[in-house]
């Protein structure tokens, strides 16, 4: 069929009541956003979900696409032992995908993982608590080039042109840590910077910004959603959309944003 959803998500543990517990009120706008979210996306009947995150099996110079049967939230990293929701996987695009990478000269490699990082779990739980059949593959960015990066969204829209079936795409991905003395990375006026600066060129569809975004200041924000969305702005090269942000928030210094490119 087509491409029905693509949209962006923080991945903060917080969120998650089981582990956040009174945290969570500190991000009450990404709840609500993702909350809308998961509406908008269930609309669009998606059957399967192509999720991009940072925090997969990586390897530095090819992308991963993870092609396993079923999988399983794994957070036992953050103390929640018992979130264990289970997906499906969609082998046959997975497989698709990693053929033309190869044929493209793009490093792509199958991976077989049943547990699920927590930059795929969050955003999965909040968003397909009604898409119980919903299919997904599991993918990771890499070292590569931002170019290559975008290469490899191209690719990623052309095989789901070519299927029978509604795919929706979210590119998992915090904003920058840096954005206050008590941030994870501490402060660095890189953070601010990008936190503002990406959300505009999003906004304004302006990949061409992205690819030419300062490299020293992007390193100094110590981000690590900008390569999910360049590999999403690839997908959405061409494509007809209409950006909505539901929520920007950074309670505890890391930039978390929640948005739609709607189709």
């Amino acid at each position: 069929m087509s491409l029905v959803f693509a949209g962006i998500t923080p991945h903060p543990p917080l969120i998650l009541p089981s582990i956040g517990h009174s945290a969570v009120k500190k991000l009450e706008k990404t709840k609500i956003g993702l909350e809308q979210m998961e509406k908008d996306l269930y609309i669009t009947h998606p059957e399967i979900l192509i999720i991009i995150s940072p925090h997969g099996h990586a390897f530095k110079e090819a992308f991963t696409l993870n092609a396993n049967p079923t999988y399983q939230t794994d957070l036992r990293a953050f103390g929640d032992l018992g979130t264990k929701i289970k997906f499906h996987g969609e082998t046959y695009l997975s497989s698709s995908i990693r053929e033309s990478a190869n044929q493209e000269h793009i490093p792509a490699t199958m991976i077989s993982e049943p547990n699920l990082d927590h930059g795929t779990s969050v955003p999965l739980i909040y968003l397909t608590p009604h898409l119980k059949n919903i299919k997904i593959i599991p993918i990771g960015f890499c070292d590569l080039d931002w170019k290559t990066h975008v290469a490899f969204g191209n690719l990623i829209k052309e095989k789901i042109s070519e299927t029978n079936k509604r795919v929706a795409v979210i590119a998992s991905g915090d904003l920058s840590h840096a954005l206050i003395t008590d941030a994870p990375a501490g402060y660095n006026p890189a953070g601010p910077e990008f936190d503002k600066k990406i959300q505009e060129l999003l906004a304004g569809h302006n990949l061409a910004g992205m690819l030419q975004m300062d490299k020293t200041m992007v390193t100094n924000a110590t981000e690590c959603g900008f390569r999910s969305f360049l590999i999403l702005m690839g997908i959405l090269q061409g494509v007809s959309s209409n950006y909505k942000s539901y929520a920007y928030e950074a309670p505890f210094g890391v930039g978390y944003l929640t948005a739609n490119f709607a189709l």
